[in-house]
């Protein structure tokens, strides 16, 4: 098995466009899905972000460090939140988030989570204790 992240990016115009009710149908949706895939040991963790107004961006350049609100980014569609799922490939990974109902408020990346321990040995890094 391999593991993947299922990353959800919204229009929160879209998002907002919906009445309380489809959203709410929609949302319960999506977490007895995400009940479902845990139960069945494919889903690892999942979080929903908050807003993207409450985010602050960092960044250091020519040895400054700037902080400045909201996300750093010019898209409509900005992150909400992300899964960890595990599959035997990156088609069943496609297949499971494809499920996820926020394909149609925004897009789901799938990309494949590298193993962060192979990383550690080649560059040999000892973990800290």
């Amino acid at each position: 098995m391999k593991r993947y992240v299922v990353v959800i990016y919204n229009d929160q115009q879209l998002l907002d466009a919906l009445p309380e009710t489809e959203f709410n149908t929609t949302m319960r949706g999506c977490l007895d899905h995400a009940d479902e895939l845990r139960q069945e040991g494919r889903l690892l963790d999942t979080q929903i972000l908050a807003p993207a107004a409450t985010a602050k961006s960092i960044r250091v350049r020519n040895g400054r460090q700037s902080i400045i609100d909201g996300p750093f980014t010019e898209a409509k569609e900005l992150l909400g939140g992300f899964n960890l799922i595990e599959a035997e490939n990156i088609e069943e990974a496609i297949a499971i988030a494809s499920e996820f109902p926020w394909v149609n408020t925004g897009h789901v990346e799938v990309r494949e989570v590298m193993d962060i321990n192979e990383i550690r040995r080649r560059v040999a890094a000892v973990p800290a204790t």
